[in-house]
């Protein structure tokens, strides 16, 4: 598959730039794939669209992952943490990379209590090896499309959000209330989002892009539920891969550099709940090797035409 065809046209004004004031009341595009229906409804309605399915949600907590920082030289840099190493060490993104030096001491940007991050290697792709002293104090690293300031960081988590560890939200899980959850038959697993999740597609075909690996982890318990379930509904893509690659392995801990793209064989999710995602990104290959490409593509159509919010603060889609 042509990573081209991964493209489509998105007015501006339709990103959104901040969540709706109640999370429930985003909107929710419906798609029955067996009978072709397409309904409009409400987050608040998911419950009733649900029925009895088991749904399984990514409690993941977003860290604030992005450090603004100076060199000794007093230039400007950044560093978004990836994921911990062990020892004090993170795999994380460093810009300006190519200006970066080895033993480098960048320094918090703010002056504070932030800890001093030393540069100890570089990896590739701007990614590098940084020692960092405790726990990580800087903000959430908001996606470059929203020009916005949270009004409070917890915006940009779920309200189930418990094991601290992602770059990014899952978020598709931001429209949740309690509320709404209470309504439902609920089991966790969790993925630590990070860079193959939010990373375009660079190469000219889809098979080409390579994922670095995220890790997961999924309770012996709850994957007993799960795989008994008669009908799985999977909240976001990340959710999806955790599920589809234990359903595959077995393993209920460790890394996952699962690639959905058309024509994968689902094994384990039945239903999906998704946001609307980026051009050329891996997240639209995974929804449209579950609703069919030109079915997906319709749907965007669609959302598009009746002024759907899109990307990480916009409204849900219900794909059955």
């Amino acid at each position: 598959m042509r990573s081209s065809e991964l493209e489509y046209e998105l007015p501006r004004e339709l990103i959104a730039q901040h969540p709706a004031p109640q999370r429930d009341r985003s909107r929710l595009l419906v798609c029955d794939r067996a009978s072709g229906e397409v309904r409009h409804r409400f987050f608040a309605d998911l419950p009733d669209e649900l029925g009895a399915a088991l749904v399984v949600v990514n409690d993941t907590r977003v860290i604030p992952a992005r450090l603004p920082v100076r060199r000794a030289s007093g230039g400007a840099a950044e560093i978004l943490l990836l994921e911990p190493i062990g020892d004090g060490l993170w795999e994380a993104l460093a810009r300006p990379s190519r200006r970066l030096r080895a033993g480098e001491v960048l320094r918090p940007a703010g002056g504070g209590e932030a800890a001093a991050i030393e540069l100890v290697a570089p990896i590739a792709d701007g990614r590098w090896r940084v020692r960092l002293e405790g726990e990580p104090r800087g903000e959430p690293a908001l996606p470059p499309y929203i020009h916005e300031p949270l009004s409070d960081p917890e915006q940009y988590q779920t309200v189930y959000a418990r094991e601290p560890g992602s770059t990014a939200a899952p978020t598709a899980g931001l429209h949740f209330t309690p509320e709404v959850l209470a309504r439902l038959d609920v089991e966790r697993v969790t993925l630590h989002v990070g860079l193959d999740t939010f990373r375009p597609l660079t190469t000219e075909t889809v098979e080409e892009h390579e994922l670095q690996g995220e890790r997961y982890t999924v309770d012996p318990a709850a994957w007993e539920r799960i795989s008994a379930a008669e009908r799985v509904a999977a909240i976001g893509t990340t959710t999806v891969r955790v599920l589809e690659t234990v359903a595959r392995t077995g393993e209920l801990d460790g890394r996952t550099t699962l690639f959905v793209t058309p024509g994968f064989g689902f094994r384990r999710v039945d239903a999906l709940v998704t946001n609307f995602h980026l051009p050329r990104s891996t997240l639209l290959a995974l929804v449209m090797a579950f609703t069919g490409v030109e079915q997906a593509r319709e749907l965007y159509r669609l959302a598009i035409a009746e002024r759907y919010r899109f990307y990480s603060f916009g409204d849900a889609m219900l794909v059955l």
